[in-house]
């Protein structure tokens, strides 16, 4: 069945009851939060979920210190002004993840938040008016705006601000196509679309945010 009913009671199920299903809901925070946290927080947020893809995330986390003192407390206005030479210089620090592309997102990203700036106030802001109901096209606008913000990372690194949002994870992906969702994959904005309509649709049965509904869909699977 595909209520929200049946959904909560086969995640309770495979993890043997609600209080263990409830360890592992994510934290959503409030639109005053979201407002509340400065774009350079953002940034360094956004670039530490880009490093994390394909890492492991405990290492990244341990070196970030060392890339928020190289890199200006991740500040946009003074990355964007960061020379080649100072670049190169960074790809140097034995105490950094050496990726070249990931560094060069930085700059990239940090150009974009300054951009959203100019259109929304702020990044905080952004969030705090976008409708979670639409967050497909969320990670869209960080998608093709931003560097390195494919696939989870868009997502993930809304997830890890604390935005209601869902996770088109592996599980997640079966779960919709167990409940004949979508047809087979999450490649499509169409299909994306699709996942987000229903995902709305238990959310508003429910009450409970869009973030818990994607955990619960994943823990029906695993």
């Amino acid at each position: 069945m595909n209520d929200f009913a049946s959904i909560y009671a086969l995640a309770c199920e495979q993890h043997q009851g609600f209080e263990n299903v409830k360890k592992r809901l994510p934290p959503v925070v409030s639109a005053k939060e979201l407002r509340s946290r400065s774009d350079a927080w953002y940034l360094s947020l956004m670039m530490r979920r880009v490093f994390r893809a394909g890492l492991n995330h405990a290492w990244v986390d341990s070196r970030w210190h060392f890339f928020e003192r190289a890199f200006f407390d991740f500040d946009p206005d003074k990355l964007v002004l960061m020379s080649d030479e100072m670049f190169d210089a960074r790809m140097e620090d034995e105490n950094l993840i050496r990726h070249h592309g990931k560094m060069h997102a930085i700059r990239i990203n940090a150009q974009l938040v300054r951009e959203i700036r100019g259109e929304y106030g702020s990044v905080g802001e952004l969030l705090a008016q976008w409708p979670t109901t639409d967050g497909v096209m969320l990670w869209e606008l960080f998608r093709k705006r931003g560097k390195h913000l494919g696939g989870l990372s868009a997502p993930a690194f809304l997830r890890m601000a604390g935005w209601d949002a869902w996770m088109p994870t592996s599980h997640v992906r079966a779960a919709l196509v167990a409940r004949a969702i979508i047809p087979h994959a999450l490649t499509s904005l169409r299909d994306r679309q699709a996942a987000q309509e229903a995902i709305n649709g238990w959310a508003e049965e429910s009450g409970w945010p869009i973030a818990h509904i994607s955990q619960l869909l994943a823990m029906t699977i695993g």
